[in-house]
């Protein structure tokens, strides 16, 4: 018997040098990645993640593709967001419209039966290369829901 717990103390401390040497490793890589407030870049790592991210943004450009937009459903769309008073302003302070995609709800049934409809929808807004905007629309509600603009400061010393 007292070989047994000779070997099973041995298997325990094995197993807890490889916990302290991983935790070790774990804050050695989360330490070069000091700019990252995620609590999973900081377990996993800027390369793991950055794999992840990549492959989200395939999927993305891969899913935009495939659903094919009619001009009548752009044209619907773009009145809706006219119509808003602060997309007015930021059109009529330089912004062009780019792009419109749909938000899209897909409900499967208890019968198996499958219904997709467009629930919102999104507008990219420009104005140069450091100013861009979202706006998104609800398409029940025919109003826009949210708008966010993002403007870049590019310093030069």
């Amino acid at each position: 018997m007292d070989i047994e717990k000779k070997k099973l103390l041995v298997l325990l401390s094995v197993l807890a040098i490889a916990v302290i040497i991983g935790t070790i490793v774990l804050a050695a890589s989360s330490a070069e990645d000091d700019e990252s407030d995620n609590g999973c870049v900081q377990m996993f790592g800027k390369r793991m993640l950055g794999e992840v991210n990549r492959w989200r943004m395939r999927i993305r450009e891969r899913g935009s593709q495939f659903i094919e937009v009619s001009d009548e459903f752009k044209e619907n769309v773009i009145e809706i967001a006219e119509g808003d008073e602060d997309v007015q302003d930021l059109l009529n302070d330089g912004y062009n419209i780019t792009n419109v995609r749909p938000i899209i709800k897909v409900v499967v049934e208890g019968d198996g039966s499958v219904e997709a409809r467009a629930v919102e929808a999104i507008i990219w807004l420009e104005k140069d290369e450091a100013s861009h905007g979202v706006a998104w629309v609800d398409l029940d509600e025919a109003s826009v829901a949210k708008i966010v603009i993002l403007t870049r400061t590019v310093v030069k010393p």
